[in-house]
């Protein structure tokens, strides 16, 4: 489950399209940060995505990608040219197919592939209806869906909803969000030919005076539980209530939200509460509908003339740092790729003990840092903005520092949670969930 926003210049303080998306997965799905330089390729090659293999291009463009460590494709990502994809699950009462091209594989496909939203659009609805999508998406569970996109490059967005191979796009006129459902109704701006006749077809509807997409074609159980209404909704009303002076923090902000009481969702709000809380900044687990939680997240500051991008590459946004890089100028060393099981020379695992210390009494041990948290990430943002235009080798020193401060940062707030650190205040059913998360990952033992 995963929510996705994006904010166009007519909203925004400064007249930059914002994007920004939590990617929520299982809590041992350690995400990774990749950048994949310009490439060319041998005339009638392929490329091997997640299950299939389909005819390459002659030439892919570079992109940063935020993805689960074992999949091809990316939950979110950029390219060099400014075009930015988010996606999200959603489930739909057409057939899932056990074999095809993942949601993730078509953001990297598009990225690699377009230099417009439009562009990139057209690149995933022509695979789509040639290739089709599905496939296991979950990592250590079986776990299939359709998927929905934002879409969007420095003066354009675009949101593209699908079900099977049939699809609806609407482009965006202000702010838009989505979550894990069908939002499209009866008006869009583009859509697969056979759109409404599917439907008729199978009964869902008599004809186009009646037909809506996300009624007509949404699974009702799993996009009641995913509580995709209420989160979308949640999205929508925080930044509209900033609409016209909407910035890269107002976009955190709403990353990390835990309800109509945050950012603080109230002195003593926890992630222990409950079986069936989902909220934008969501945290694993009991229940049935706990699984998830956001592993990655990402933020996008899109103009014509700089492209900048602030990722964590590690989860809960709440307790992460919003970190900025430039695709032209690369990606710093974060050391090796992850695994789903607990490494400290990876930059996921090693916030991960920071992360799931925090959650054993969230309340107090959030406190111990976040003030310090914003300030860091405050002039992270800020250093960012005002040299986006500087030359690469400017840009990929200050990206390099931000990343270093950053782990520097979290080590100390270890400690400090560490030498601070009372007795648990997790409940007996939220510890036991979170004590088999940390068994499988291996991680060792949490003060």
């Amino acid at each position: 489950m995963c929510d996705t926003v994006v904010a166009l210049g007519s909203a925004t303080a400064d007249g930059a399209v914002i994007f920004g998306k939590n990617s929520d997965r299982e809590p041992n799905e350690a995400h990774h940060l990749l950048l994949v330089p310009r490439a060319r390729h041998e005339p009638g090659s392929t490329v091997k995505c997640t299950y299939i293999e389909i005819p390459q291009v002659e030439e892919t463009y570079a992109v940063l990608l935020s993805k689960p460590f074992w999949m091809w494709g990316a939950e979110m990502g950029a390219n060099e040219h400014g075009v930015v994809i988010g996606n999200e699950a959603v489930f739909t009462k057409v057939p899932y197919e056990k074999t095809g091209l993942l949601g993730m594989d078509l953001i990297r496909l598009a990225l690699e592939r377009s230099r417009t939203a439009r562009e990139a659009l057209d690149v995933i609805t022509t695979l789509l209806e040639a290739h089709g999508q599905g496939g296991n998406c979950g990592f250590a569970r079986d776990f299939y869906y359709h998927n929905s996109f934002i879409i969007a490059d420095p003066t354009d967005a675009w949101v593209l909803e699908t079900a099977g191979r049939q699809w609806a796009a609407e482009q965006v006129r202000d702010i838009r969000t989505i979550s894990n459902g069908l939002t499209i109704g009866s008006e869009w701006d583009l859509a697969s030919d056979d759109l409404v006749n599917y439907a008729v077809d199978r009964g869902w509807c008599k004809g186009r005076d009646d037909f809506h997409f996300a009624r007509c074609y949404s699974d009702f159980v799993y996009t009641t539980f995913g509580r995709s209404h209420a989160r979308q909704c949640r999205t929508t009303d925080v930044l509209r209530a900033r609409k016209g002076a909407i910035t890269v923090e107002s976009v955190i902000a709403a990353l990390r939200d835990h309800g109509p009481a945050s950012p603080d969702a109230g002195p003593d709000w926890t992630p222990a509460r409950g079986i069936g809380g989902r909220q934008i900044c969501q945290h694993a687990g009991w229940g049935p509908i706990r699984g998830d939680q956001a592993t990655g997240s990402m933020v996008s500051h899109l103009t014509p003339d700089a492209q900048t991008h602030f990722l964590t590459g590690t989860s809960a946004p709440c307790t992460s740092i919003f970190k900025p890089v430039w695709v032209d100028a690369g990606l710093p060393d974060i050391g090796p790729e992850p695994t789903g099981t607990y490494d400290e020379a990876t930059l996921f695992w090693r916030h991960e003990a920071l992360h799931r210390a925090t959650l054993r009494d969230y309340a107090t041990r959030i406190r111990l840092y976040a003030d310090e948290r914003d300030e860091l990430e405050r002039g992270f943002i800020e250093g960012a903005l005002s040299c986006a235009s500087a030359p690469q080798e400017e840009r990929a020193a200050f990206s390099a520092r931000c990343f270093e401060q950053a782990d520097q940062a979290e080590a100390d707030w270890w400690k400090r949670v560490q030498a601070a650190a009372g007795p648990a205040r997790m409940g007996p059913l939220y510890a036991a969930a979170w004590r088999k998360f940390n068994t499988e990952a291996k991680m060792p033992e949490l003060p």
